[in-house]
């Protein structure tokens, strides 16, 4: 019999900063893929030029949220020293569940199931993307009890992850979707879209809350290791994406996406941006705006379902400042 004494979570008296945010924004956010009416698209995907690019697109993004629900957050949940942060993160994780199925929900509806097992065998033999899940999987399963170097590194590369590796994914069906294609498939993403922004900002937030307890020369250190990551990935991301888009002739375009949302990524961890501004396809930049706004498929569910009147994920919704001044207000 263990010796040890079992704690049970207290949501009525705040640890983590913010936890209790995190967790209530997620749930407002709640929804199921079967929601979407992504048979609207099959008319559309018949005569669709690059179906082997959007297959590929979703194959891709179906392993790196497998990875990322059955490993990812798992690992940093198990190790996080606070339980009301073990709480949201396991709830990212069943989210996380949910966007994996979603892409073969999507996979289902257009495709025939000899081109969905030839699209999942390409998944485990293309080598870029094999190699991101690899360096990202090994970081999550290096985390040591009680070292809080190893679940930086982790909830670091997580945040790589969401904001940063999953966008040359994210790419194709926005600009599609925003140009009137396979509209309905692309709301999905969107939706995906919403809940890895908050993943993003939320796991960048308590990866910043180790990060300050950290000496100087081991922030350092530390910047050193994950601005190298960053462009260990960034290289394998830019072959994956002339693989992947080889024939729609977007490349360029997806690649200043990903920059863009590499930035982003280390924004989210209290890091300067790396890579210049530049303009980005303004047709996948509003997609992003606009979230969840193709198609209101909440409407299905009659005026008395409370998730309907949840507001869209914006730069602006984790810009706690105002917070932060109320606290002070009632310190006086």
């Amino acid at each position: 019999m263990s010796n040890l004494t079992y704690e049970a979570v207290n949501w009525n008296a705040p640890t983590s900063e913010l936890a209790k945010v995190f967790w209530d924004q997620q749930w407002k956010q709640i929804w199921f893929p079967e929601e979407i009416a992504v048979s609207k698209d099959i008319s559309q995907w018949q005569t669709f030029e690059h179906q082997d690019t959007y297959k590929k697109v979703f194959g891709g993004l179906t392993l790196l949220d497998t990875l990322q629900t059955n490993v990812g957050m798992n690992e940093i949940a198990k190790f996080a020293p606070d339980l009301q942060e073990k709480a949201v993160l396991t709830v990212f994780a069943a989210f996380e569940a949910i966007h994996a199925k979603s892409y073969s929900y999507i996979f289902t509806t257009l495709c025939k199931n000899a081109e969905i097992d030839e699209i999942f065998e390409w998944v485990k033999k293309n080598e870029f993307l094999q190699y991101k899940a690899a360096r990202i999987s090994d970081i999550y399963q290096s985390i040591e009890e009680g070292d809080p170097e190893s679940l930086w590194k982790a909830m670091y590369a997580s945040v790589m992850l969401e904001s940063f590796l999953f966008y040359s994914g994210f790419f194709y069906p926005l600009y599609l979707g925003g140009q009137g294609v396979l509209r309905n498939s692309a709301e999905v993403i969107s939706l995906i879209l919403r809940d890895e922004s908050i993943h993003g900002v939320a796991v960048g937030f308590f990866a910043q809350n180790i990060f300050k307890r950290f000496s100087q020369e081991k922030q350092d250190e530390l910047k050193i290791w994950g601005y190298e990551l960053l462009l260990d990935l960034y290289q394998n991301e830019l072959r994956y994406t002339e693989d992947v888009y080889a024939e729609t002739g977007l490349s360029p375009e997806v690649k200043a996406y990903v920059r863009y949302n590499a930035n982003k990524a280390l924004m989210n961890v209290g890091f300067e941006a790396m890579f210049p501004e530049e303009e980005v396809n303004p047709i996948v930049m509003n997609g992003i705006r606009n979230e969840g706004s193709t198609y209101d498929f909440f409407s299905q569910k009659g005026a008395t379902y409370a998730v309907a009147k949840v507001a869209p994920i914006t730069d602006d919704t984790f810009n706690f400042s105002h917070l932060k001044g109320s606290e002070k207000s009632e310190e006086k």
